[in-house]
């Protein structure tokens, strides 16, 4: 039985079974097939038509050059704050050099997923919890590129490497929901806060400006009617003025003395006849009916 297991093939790698040979072989699109002549390494054969020498030649490996999909399972890991996580991914992986693939490493299906996943626990164990959730691109990145550093002597390359779930603690998730309800009450409270200040600024411009406006307006109608009182007084001087210089000049008329000695006196009748109609008390002059002198004077 041991000797049976070291005569028989080794698996081929992400293909159902190996070719038999028959001196003309057809290779398909996107593989490759490794042939060993006399059980050492001879060619590679590529897409098309190809030749071999029956029972000398032997394809001893069928290496698929389509990119690989690889599903990690799910691992725990511990960060750096002591939270353990289960976490799995997707691993996408492309054979670059077929010779590397097949006589570099014994099942690169397998070395490739357990490097991911050591890599995936020592890039968590550098991280805290809350830094896991929002560096993923940069946790994905990172187990990318210490993949290709080690796979590279096997002519494997990662192309990208996407974490699918991330499972939290039921304790810890509760206290991260705590700590999610608290930040957005506190936020609410904040932005309630600032409404409120907001609004007092506004009230407080409103009812300054509103001063500023009615004080201008008081201060333009004051100026306004100190003008008109102005313009008032002016007119009124300019009127009497006019006035006392055409009294004037009639006074220097011939018998302009009579004309005035006449309205003086109907004035003063008039003024006599009114003062026991306004009050009962009144003040007389001595010589009230000497409407003459009264005149006169």
């Amino acid at each position: 039985l041991k000797r049976a297991a070291r005569l028989a093939p080794a698996p081929c790698r992400w293909n159902s079974g190996l070719p038999m040979n028959i001196g003309v072989l057809f290779v398909p699109q996107q593989e490759a097939w490794v042939v060993e002549r006399m059980g050492k390494f001879h060619r590679i054969l590529e897409p098309g038509l190809n030749f071999l020498i029956p029972l000398l030649d032997r394809i001893r490996y069928v290496q698929s050059l389509k990119e690989i999909v690889i599903n990690v399972p799910e691992q725990s890991a511990v960060t750096l704050d002591n939270v353990t996580l289960q976490i799995d991914g997707v691993l996408y992986l492309r054979v670059m050099d077929p010779y590397k693939a097949s006589y570099g490493v014994e099942d690169p299906e397998y070395a490739v997923t357990q490097l991911a996943q050591t890599t995936m626990r020592s890039e968590l164990g550098k991280l805290s919890l809350d830094r896991v959730f929002r560096e993923r691109e940069s946790l994905n990145a990172s187990i990318v590129d210490a993949i290709n550093q080690a796979s590279d002597c096997w002519g494997i390359r990662c192309l990208r490497y996407e974490i699918k779930d991330i499972h939290v603690p039921p304790r810890v998730k509760e206290s991260m929901q705590m700590q999610v309800e608290a930040e957005r009450r506190k936020r609410a409270t904040v932005l309630e806060s600032e409404g409120t200040r907001e609004s007092a600024i506004n009230v407080a411009e409103g009812q300054k400006q509103a001063q500023i406006l009615a004080s201008e307006a008081e201060k333009a109608e004051q100026i306004n009617k100190a003008a008109g009182e102005a313009n008032a007084m002016l007119v009124k001087a300019r009127a009497k003025a006019e006035a006392i210089q055409l009294l004037a000049a009639a006074l220097a008329q011939q018998h302009g003395n009579a004309a005035a000695s006449l309205s003086v006196a109907e004035q003063y009748v008039n003024a006599f006849s009114k003062i026991a109609k306004d009050s009962n008390t009144v003040l007389l002059p001595a010589n009230t009916g000497d409407v003459t002198n009264m005149v006169a004077q």
